[in-house]
């Protein structure tokens, strides 16, 4: 079994769904590459979704001004985990940020060891979780191929500047991650 915290970020309805303004055109193939990753971890795996807060503040009220149909309760329908991963949601952490390294986060992968990101979008939330967890010197290891970013292109430079922090971050795939531990 592989060791460290898997962390499955976002796979919401809202950034599957074609029609949607925030999908992941590679939506589909980061969910393949977290299908292969999650017998690997066991209960070891964190899934989060990114939800609107009640009343933006700060800057965040210009986001939701550029962005107003994403104002939803975090029960509505768009902030769902997809089909396929909503039945594995064993331990859900909501944010309203982009980073999901939350107080809550941090001590379950204090607990783990290192921390296995993958999810979407490779560019921000993704981007934004592994800087702040390595900030906090956890080891982290985004999975590219579980992955997928707001366009193709974006999904490559966020995983070049990601690699840019090794040895706390280093960029891998689901078959070199499987490999460590067999």
């Amino acid at each position: 079994m592989t060791s460290g915290l898997l962390v499955v970020i976002d796979m919401q309805r809202v950034f599957a769904d074609p029609d949607s303004p925030w999908a992941a055109p590679r939506f589909a193939e980061a969910a393949a590459g977290v299908r292969r990753l999650l017998p690997a971890f066991g209960d070891r795996v964190t899934f989060t979704r990114f939800v609107a807060p009640d009343k933006p503040e700060g800057a965040w009220r210009a986001y939701y001004e550029q962005w107003p149909f994403a104002l939803q309760p975090p029960d509505a329908p768009l902030w769902r985990l997809t089909d396929e991963f909503a039945s594995l949601e064993g331990h859900v952490l909501d944010a309203t940020t982009f980073g999901k390294w939350t107080p809550e986060l941090s001590r379950r992968a204090t607990s783990e060891g290192s921390l296995v990101l993958a999810g979407v979008s490779t560019d921000c939330c993704v981007l934004s979780t592994a800087l702040a967890a390595a900030d906090a010197g956890v080891e982290v290891l985004v999975v590219a191929d579980a992955c997928a970013g707001a366009d193709d292109d974006s999904h490559v430079r966020a995983l070049q500047v990601l690699d840019l922090y090794r040895p706390l971050i280093r960029v891998t795939t689901v078959a070199e991650l499987l490999a460590e531990t067999a």
